[in-house]
């Protein structure tokens, strides 16, 4: 362990940074001091507020510290663990024994570590035998990494390390806002400006981040697409593109080039609301050097076409022969903590660990055999998160969920907090009392970040160790103890090991030989190289790694020689402009779009516990333009309603030219009147099944 004078080295509890920190215990031992930990290369030192307050949670008053049971006179009244765990158990399986398996449902989380997702895929489908399992994540990254697949054969959210973006030549960043969803990170950005770099923002708002570009584009919220395919039409008649990459090194190109032809630069402006001038900037400018990228975020992924969206922009990076060179290459910046690992090992309802596709039978028979168990006796694919929330109370009757806050955080919010009170049962393991874990029949408290040991995997696919601290506060057990009881009570009393090293020496077996290869990669390792990044086979001789020179050394730079299709080709995808599932009218004649504050992080329910994060970001508002402020009489700070067709939700108003005049923007992480996703809309991507929350149809009036 590496530690000073009792110093503990680990990572942020919160965003795909993973920030490094360092954590000194203080007196008595109860909580942590946070303190720079300067030698870790992502950050460096610099951490956000809500990293520097991450301890605040760990404290007994805000935070869960014994379990909680709903008495038959309806309220939640503190229970002993045994209690708690036999009700959950016996709550999962009187349903399955009515219903059968699948009518029960696990949710999980982004947050949770490697082991905790592996355990949670694992538990669904060997100890509950149901194949309704999904996660949060599907709303984090799934539209980035359905493209990602389908043009490279493999999603990782970064093919390169965060190093290399200052060392490009030009940067398009299309719906991030990296100064307040990942402040430490924008050093990348103005490092990239000083070293002669340039820098274009595409987002409707002229963010903290907009205001560091040489060029903003601000199109209208769901034209995402559109613009891409103009950037291209542009290179293409302009004659940019790398005829001799293209023939190299990928498949598909003239029906991209075909597709791309036929969004012509007035057409895209009239979708847009970008004049073409501003268009051909974008391409002269992203043109110029030998090597860009392009950085895709939440706005163009969280689309009812978002898959074909981020391919777009795939397919201008593959254009100019900006992939699988160095310093070059699209990448997807990971939103949630352990977004990307979350999906790799196994709580996504369609994969197995390792990322393995739960539809193939070699994948079914090598994960199998690692958890000892018939291949056959694995259920298939299950729903998508949106799906399986709506599922609750009809097709799904009890449901398991850890580390989520669908409540507040999925469309359609007032849909899902009614479909989940409506189940059967309900348990929820959390570090804090959510908004949904207010409803549910059981509450289980369980460890954090500080409390705990266990891996994460950043947006560079560089796996990291999280080191425990701290002791939890007694009443207080690990998701792992919790999975490993209730296992027990269902009759499977072996398979599910409480300590997380132990997990994830057995994830590295799963994962051998997949996609997402973790099987040369130990805590050892992460600990002597600052992180490991995957894939990462294990060498003939063991996982030593560099130091033992048997060990694969990891892969820092993916795609430089091939990349991970059948032929070693890059796919080019032709898609088209379509609309947004919604678009304005008569009655709803304005755009809403979502995002996040630089003080609160996701649903907000670890962040609005903290007093100094409240004091900077108190409460939702509504942001709007002068001019659209003007013209229905809002008044700075004043309430405003916004109504969608899902329903109605008030917050201050918050005026600024920052924003297009036909669109306003909602922070997500409040629940209540100011609830965001109240009004957006659960479209979802045909392929990545992800809901469309950055866009949907509406009207303001002062409340």
């Amino acid at each position: 362990m590496h530690t000073s004078e009792s110093a503990i080295d680990t990572h942020c509890p919160y965003c795909a940074l993973q920030c490094g920190m360092r954590l000194r215990p203080e007196p008595g031992g109860a909580t942590v001091a946070v303190e720079e930990r300067t030698d870790f290369p992502v950050n460096r030192g610099a951490l956000c507020g809500k990293g520097r307050t991450a301890p605040a949670v760990l404290s007994s008053r805000v935070r869960l510290t014994q379990p909680l049971v709903r008495t038959h006179a309806g309220q939640l009244e503190p229970a002993t663990w045994e209690e708690a765990l036999d009700a959950v158990a016996e709550g999962l399986a009187r349903t399955g024994r009515t219903h059968g398996p699948d009518a029960v449902g696990v949710f999980g989380g982004g947050g949770l570590t490697n082991e905790k997702a592996y355990a949670l895929g694992k538990f669904a489908r060997v100890a509950l035998r149901t194949s309704q399992i999904d996660y949060n994540g599907r709303f984090c990254m799934s539209s980035a990494a359905a493209a990602h697949q389908r043009a490279f054969g493999l999603d990782r959210g970064l093919p390169f390390p965060l190093a290399d973006i200052p060392r490009t030549g030009c940067v398009i960043l299309v719906g991030s806002n990296l100064a307040e969803t990942m402040p430490p990170a924008l050093r990348y950005l103005t490092e990239l400006k000083a070293g002669g770099g340039t820098l274009i923002v595409i987002d409707p708002r002229r963010t903290r981040t907009a205001e560091q570009a040489d060029l903003h584009l601000a199109p209208r919220p769901g034209t995402d697409l559109a613009l891409a395919l103009g950037l291209l039409h542009l290179i293409v008649a302009e004659g940019r593109v790398d005829e001799e990459f293209i023939a190299a090194r990928t498949t598909g190109w003239e029906e991209t080039r075909a597709a791309a032809m036929a969004h012509w630069p007035e057409l895209v402006e009239r979708i847009t609301g970008i004049p073409v001038p501003r268009l051909r900037e974008a391409v002269a400018l992203f043109c110029a050097p030998e090597s860009a990228m392009v950085l895709t975020a939440r706005g163009p992924e969280q689309q009812s076409k978002g898959t074909d969206t981020v391919g777009a922009w795939i397919n201008l990076c593959l254009a100019t022969g900006r992939a699988g060179r160095p310093l070059s290459g699209y990448g997807c910046l990971t939103g949630q903590g352990n977004g990307q690992g979350g999906r790799e090992h196994g709580q996504k309802a369609d994969q197995l660990p390792g990322y393995r596709k739960l539809t193939d039978p070699a994948a079914r028979a090598h994960v199998a055999e690692v958890w000892g168990v018939d291949p056959d006796s694995l259920p298939g694919p299950g729903r998508s998160a949106y799906e399986l929330l709506d599922a609750l109370g009809t097709d799904v009757k009890a449901l398991l969920l850890m580390g989520s806050n669908p409540v507040v955080s999925a469309p359609r919010a007032a849909h899902i907090e009614d479909r989940i009170r409506s189940l059967d049962f309900l348990a929820v393991a959390d570090v804090v009392l959510s908004e949904t874990a207010a409803l549910a029949d059981v509450v289980l408290p369980v460890t954090q970040w500080a409390e705990e040991t266990g891996t994460t995997t950043n947006l560079e696919g560089r796996v990291l160790l999280r080191r425990r601290a701290i002791t939890p506060p007694p009443g207080v057990r690990s998701d792992l103890d919790v999975l490993h009881g209730l296992a027990a009570r269902l009759g499977v009393e072996k398979g599910f090991p409480t300590e997380p090293e132990e997990v994830f020496e057995e994830l590295r077996r799963a994962s051998a030989g997949g996609p997402a290869d973790y099987s040369g990669i130990t805590y050892a390792r992460i600990e002597a190289e600052q992180g490991v990044f995957w894939p990462c086979p294990q060498g003939p001789e063991g996982p030593e790694g560099p130091g033992g020179s048997e060990g694969s050394p990891g892969t820092e730079r993916l795609f430089l020689d091939r990349f991970a299709t059948d032929d070693g080709r890059a796919r080019f995808v032709p898609v088209s402009h379509r609309d947004a599932a919604e678009v304005p009218d008569a009655d709803y004649p304005l755009l809403l779009t979502t995002g996040r504050v630089v003080a609160q992080y996701q649903s907000g329910a670890q962040t609005r516990r903290v007093d100094e994060l409240n004091a900077a970001a108190p409460g939702p508002f509504v942001e709007l333009h002068p001019r659209l402020a003007a013209r229905i009489g809002a008044v700075e700070g004043s309430p405003l309603a916004v109504t969608s067709r899902r329903g109605r939700a008030v917050a201050p108003a918050r005026i600024t030219d920052t924003i297009r005049a036909d669109t306003v923007f909602m922070p997500f992480h409040w629940p209540g009147e100011g609830r965001a996703n109240t009004l957006t809309n659960p479209a979802l991507d045909p392929t990545s099944r992800m809901p469309e929350f950055k866009v949907c149809a509406v009207r303001v009036e002062p409340a």
